[in-house]
């Protein structure tokens, strides 16, 4: 059995042949797909999406950082709303994204130590975003640090020292098809991590596992994350299934 961690397939990208897209993850094992939200706009197809096969996917609300507009604070209103009217497994996806635009740095912190106060109150795992941000991520984790806080850093990047330093707050690291890329360094580092710190996404559609790489990701190619990670840590995948599922189980309460 296969856990994505991390998926978007109640996208527009799927809205053609989202049906064949399920089936194909299905038949790859995949057993259980959570859904990080994006703002206010994609909470209704992220919930219509989950309506349709109960026990299958597992939504989380959130404002993505890129989404941290001069209007914030009514998007926050809204998906908090949201949060009070429907089961959520998490928070997400929140954080700070420091590539695109600088501008809003300010508006990204104040959303995203609102929204782990939320995930404090419900004890509820957060799903965070972290691009060219990380030491400003550490910092807003480590100013509202309590023992109930957990979650996973999402598409991990870094090195094996942020990786620790991860570990060490109790999150988990996720891991997608970039550790499949020919330049990426990540294989050395996740060669080192113990298997109980990791969980597999796709973050479908974006980051297509080679040798899938510049085409739609789907939930399925769940599997060519698996394989890499097994052949690193020279075990079967089948053990690389059966822990990543354990460990997204535990932290996301399924």
């Amino acid at each position: 059995m296969f856990v994505d961690s991390h998926s978007h397939i109640y996208s527009a990208d799927f809205s053609l042949d989202r049906d064949e897209v399920i089936t194909r993850a299905l038949e790859a094992g995949v057993e259980r797909i959570v859904l990080p939200n994006i703002d206010s706009s994609s909470i209704k197809p992220l919930m219509d999406l989950t309506d349709t096969i109960p026990g299958l996917f597992f939504p989380l609300v959130g404002l993505h950082p890129t989404s941290v507009k001069e209007d914030f604070r009514k998007e926050l209103q809204i998906l908090e709303y949201w949060l009070g009217k429907r089961r959520f497994y998490g928070i997400g996806e929140i954080g700070i994204d420091l590539f695109w635009d600088k501008s809003f740095l300010e508006e990204q912190v104040e959303a995203f130590t609102t929204q782990i106060g939320w995930a404090k109150e419900r004890n509820f795992p957060i799903v965070i975003h972290v691009r060219d941000s990380f030491t400003e991520v550490m910092e807003q984790l480590r100013k509202v640090y309590s023992p109930n806080l957990h979650g996973v850093f999402h598409s991990f990047t870094g090195s094996f020292e942020q990786a620790e330093q991860i570990i060490e707050l109790g999150f988990k690291i996720g891991i997608n098809g970039i550790i499949t890329f020919k330049n990426s360094e990540l294989g050395e580092t996740i060669r080192k991590i113990d298997l109980s710190h990791l969980l597999i996404e796709t973050d479908s559609p974006w980051l297509a596992p080679v040798p899938h790489r510049g085409k739609r990701n789907e939930c399925s190619y769940i599997v060519t994350v698996a394989e890499k990670i097994a052949q690193l840590h020279e075990t079967s995948v089948d053990k690389i299934a059966d822990i990543t599922s354990r460990n997204a189980q535990e932290l996301f309460g399924f």
